[in-house]
């Protein structure tokens, strides 16, 4: 999947962000979201890094948890809110326009849920320790869940050189476009293990370019 690597591009009219997120994707990021979603339970507090449009943020809505949605895009915000409204979802919704780097300011064991679809992958690696290390240990309550879906690089030498070619063109395109480049997480997994947290389950796309990850803070959790 290269969805990422466009999504910069995409970014820039919200308006097309979901389409093109679709057909990049093949309709499997819409399958992926579905199975994240279905680990959210009516009345959770759920916290959504880099809602976008909502893709995520409205299916646990639609769960009946209360969501805080945050993404630093006020374009993708504000078509999130739209959506939220016309599915009549926005009394379950928090929206806001902040980073990870913000979230310093919300309460101890927060949040039942954390997810992130397409997020980890356009923060620096500061911010990915910062995240997993300080913020998600503090907000995220003893049993809480971490829901993660994103690109990743592959550990395959092989693999890595032939997504580095398909994906060159569309880096150079993100390039003049946005002034941005693109970031793939490396080890996420074992990132996420280092942070403190129980793996649940992982899985992986052929290319081992995407990840859809399922972890867990114990309820003795020490970081």
């Amino acid at each position: 999947m290269c969805s990422y690597v466009l999504m910069k591009i995409l970014e820039s009219s919200p308006s097309r962000y979901d389409r093109g997120i679709r057909i990049l994707s093949l309709g499997k990021l819409d399958k992926i979201y579905d199975h994240l979603a279905s680990y959210i339970r009516q009345g959770q507090r759920v916290l959504d890094i880099g809602c976008g449009t909502g893709a995520l943020t409205l299916r646990a809505a639609n769960n009946k948890a209360i969501v805080k949605a945050i993404d630093i895009n006020p374009g993708m915000l504000e078509i999130a809110r739209q959506r939220a409204q016309k599915a009549g979802l926005e009394k379950n919704i928090e929206f806001s326009e902040k980073g990870v780097a913000e979230l310093n300011d919300e309460p101890p064991e927060a949040f039942d849920v954390v997810m992130s679809g397409l997020c980890f992958s356009e923060l620096s690696k500061d911010e990915i320790h910062y995240a997993l290390n300080e913020i998600l240990p503090k907000i995220l309550k003893p049993g809480g869940l971490l829901l993660i879906a994103d690109e990743t690089r592959p550990e395959n030498i092989f693999l890595r050189s032939l997504l580095w070619l398909l994906r060159l063109p569309l880096v150079i395109i993100t390039y003049i476009l946005t002034q941005t480049t693109t970031s793939a997480v490396r080890q996420l997994p074992e990132k996420v293990e280092r942070a403190g947290f129980t793996i649940e389950t992982v899985h992986q796309n052929t290319l081992g370019n995407f990840i859809e990850l399922i972890a867990k803070k114990e309820s003795d959790f020490q970081n």
